[in-house]
């Protein structure tokens, strides 16, 4: 059986994290090798609530920054080193889990952008949600795998008593 946390927990969540980053990053590629003309389209079973998109945002999040490409380099990379910092600390260690969970989705995310805008220049967002509000606000996996993250991690550090008991006993290994 897998043993997390000692002898070799933190290969198991740098492969989580590294295939949140794949996962985002091919479904960029297949979203970039499509005609433009193709969207906007709805989601295939999504009942309308999904609309894939083919957009280019070389600024921050909502176009911040757009103008200032050495920043929207450098900001993105910054954060994503501390976050690296914090969850390399946490990945050899027993418990954790729910940090660990949430530092792998986010640094999942974080690294598809990163080596999106590295690469092309730009990140591909492909899909919006049709609920209102966030109609016009285009995403990628990689997005919401940091905002997910980052809700998680406020979680665990709110009810951290909770979420780890929860956590333990749901993941192999961990006791």
């Amino acid at each position: 059986m897998y043993h997390l946390g000692k002898g070799g927990g933190d290969v198991f969540w740098i492969g989580l994290t590294a295939s949140l980053a794949a996962l985002d990053l091919g479904l960029k590629e297949l979203i970039e090798e499509r005609d433009d003309g193709e969207f906007p389209a709805e989601l295939p079973g999504s009942s309308g609530k999904i609309i894939l998109h083919k957009s280019h945002n070389i600024g921050l999040p909502f176009g911040i920054l757009k103008k200032r490409p050495d920043l929207v380099k450098l900001i993105p990379l910054a954060a994503a080193s501390s976050v690296f910092g914090v969850f390399a600390y946490l990945a050899g260690k027993k418990g954790h889990v729910g940090e660990k969970i949430a530092l792998s989705m986010i640094l999942g995310g974080a690294l598809s952008n990163i080596i999106d805008r590295c690469r092309r220049g730009y990140v591909v967002d492909y899909f919006s949600f049709q609920v209102k509000g966030l109609k016009k606000v285009i995403f990628n996996l990689g997005d919401l795998f940091v905002f997910a993250g980052t809700v998680l991690m406020a979680v665990t550090q709110v009810w951290p008593e909770r979420t780890a008991r929860r956590a333990e006993k749901s993941l192999p290994g961990e006791k």
